[in-house]
């Protein structure tokens, strides 16, 4: 597969539409099955975090405070993560964040995210839950830290997306997984999903 960036950000709620900004991101490169680069950083968009989602987070106020201002980590991160494709668990959120605070510097990305979560769907239907810990305890793979934390958060992302990767070449004998396959399992029904990948063998 090509290079892809696993993004994940820490916000103050759930909907930039409402005001809620970005709090933290990270994003980490995979290339040629690993972690090859990673960033991270605090960002203060002068925001206040409600003390719910800082109990979630461990995100304070007070590192806010003292982190660099969000347009400056969005045009680091944006540079970081260049014209690379973006993958994200529960990709609707963090891509609603992303445009959001792009905008708010005047970029715009250039493709559709992958989802892992809508992946996880397809090709770990048994799994007990598709949120991101269950999918990591369900395939046994590292923690990388804790919860809710953006860098740790997008590396167990990236270690799923290699286990979803392996899932699809050794079960499925999918000889070649890009992006743009990710992309059609994703859109795939369950019902249409073995013709999807047969076209792909």
């Amino acid at each position: 597969m090509e290079a892809v960036a696993v993004i994940d950000f820490e916000t103050t709620g759930l909907s930039p539409a409402q005001g809620d900004r970005a709090t933290e991101i990270a994003a980490v490169i995979v290339e040629d099955g690993r972690v090859v680069d990673r960033y991270q950083s605090l960002m203060n968009a002068g925001v206040r975090i409600p003390p719910y989602i800082e109990a979630l987070t461990g995100i304070s106020n007070a590192m806010i405070r003292s982190a660099p201002a969000a347009a400056a980590v969005m045009r680091d991160v944006s540079d970081f993560v260049g014209d690379i494709p973006i993958v994200a668990h529960n990709a609707s959120f963090d891509a609603k964040f992303w445009d959001a605070e792009l905008a708010r510097i005047e970029r715009s990305r250039k493709e559709d995210f992958v989802c892992s979560l809508l992946l996880s769907r397809r090709l770990f239907p048994l799994a007990p839950s598709h949120k991101l810990g269950a999918l990591v305890d369900y395939a046994r793979l590292p923690v990388a830290g804790r919860y809710h934390r953006a860098l740790a958060d997008a590396e167990m992302a990236a270690s799923l997306l290699l286990r979803l990767e392996e899932e699809l070449r050794l079960r499925h004998q999918v000889p070649q997984v890009s992006v743009d396959l990710l992309r059609r399992i994703q859109r795939t029904s369950k019902a249409q999903l073995s013709r999807c990948l047969a076209a792909a063998r």
